[in-house]
């Protein structure tokens, strides 16, 4: 690292003497050392020529105004959807408090208040998470100094329990599909046969569906991988079954207003009360279909790839549905290595 040239994160700081003699630190706002090595340069040559740079101060912006910001920026990434509900909320707990009132206690503070409204772990630490990358881009975008955002990220994350793991009965199935109004039994039908994610479901278009040759093909999934999902005969018929119009690319959507169905919930709901499914949610549709074919002796590699999973970490908690996959396996070391095991020992005591 070249002398007057330091890094605070990921942003690149210069520090240099001005007219006075007094040590000047300034932003690059960059994360590219060539950048800061060229500001380094014009503001010594300044100083040379007898001229005080001009340094730009950070202004005193509040949380909205970062919130502006964040959601222009975050338009472009496949989580989006999820994180404005977040962010909603956030926003409705800090509204205009400037970025450098925020601290560790404050932070801290959202998280019990949260934990006694009876929001789970999980969740509060997607808020938290969201709010700790706001405060990275802040940053980055020199609307508030680092050291804010080192107390921003001192708060630890509550501790998880994402062991949960709730699944239909065959007859729960089918109560469920009969207890759905119609806008929401093909989609909880598409649920149940493939294992996709309520996201990837609500906006699935019709050029990502092949019925003639029986897939989905999802290029814009969670973890950012092609995924290829075989189409059943119960799928191939539900979606047959479908109203499709040439002006509206999406598979499920509302008639009323041609868009697609932004969240299904308040109707789900209504449909597991009536089947006298409780507590329920939609994501629990995705670990029902992979919990049957578990069952059904599917192995965990398949099953593992029909549901988009990175690795096979997250898939092993389906492991224990299958005892008797297992009881079958090793039965097999039964022709293997113990088959004419008994006849050899007979015939060398005789």
């Amino acid at each position: 690292m070249a002398k007057g040239i330091y890094k605070r994160g990921k942003i690149f700081w210069i520090r240099y003497a001005g007219l006075d003699g007094r040590v000047i630190r300034e932003s690059t706002c960059s994360s590219k050392f060539k950048e800061a090595e060229s500001l380094l340069i014009s503001r010594k040559e300044a100083v040379k020529q007898g001229k005080q740079p001009e340094i730009k101060k950070i202004a005193n912006h509040t949380f909205d105004d970062l919130i502006g910001e964040y959601l222009k920026w975050g338009e472009r990434q496949r989580s989006f959807r999820s994180k404005r509900g977040f962010i909603g909320q956030l926003k409705a707990a800090f509204g205009g408090l400037p970025l450098r009132r925020f601290n560790t206690m404050l932070v801290e503070q959202y998280q019990t208040e949260k934990a006694q409204k009876g929001n789970k772990p999980a969740t509060i630490n997607r808020h938290v998470a969201t709010l700790k990358h706001m405060f990275t881009k802040a940053v980055d975008w020199n609307m508030v100094e680092e050291e804010t955002l080192k107390r921003v990220r001192k708060v630890k994350l509550l501790e998880e329990n994402n062991r949960r793991l709730r699944y239909l009965s065959k007859e729960e199935c089918q109560a469920l599909i009969c207890a759905c109004n119609d806008h929401v039994r093909p989609i909880v039908i598409t649920a149940l046969n493939t294992g996709m994610r309520r996201g990837e479901i609500l906006s699935l278009t019709w050029d990502r569906v092949d019925l003639k040759h029986g897939f989905i093909l999802l290029d814009k999934t969670k973890n950012g991988d092609r995924r290829e999902i075989p189409i059943n005969d119960t799928l191939k018929a539900t979606m047959q079954g479908l109203t499709r119009r040439l002006d509206i690319p999406h598979v499920f959507y509302d008639p009323a207003t041609g868009k697609p169905y932004q969240d299904v919930k308040k109707s789900f709901q209504t449909a597991c009360r009536k089947a006298k499914i409780q507590d329920f949610h939609f994501h629990d549709l995705r670990h029902t279909f992979a919990s049957h074919l578990v069952m059904a002796g599917v192995d965990l590699t398949t099953v593992k790839e029909l549901l988009g999973h990175k690795t096979l970490t997250m898939t092993l908690r389906y492991s224990h549905l299958a005892p008797a996959h297992k009881v079958k396996a090793v039965n097999v070391l039964d022709n293997v290595l113990m088959k004419g095991g008994e006849e050899k020992c007979m015939i060398a005591r005789m």
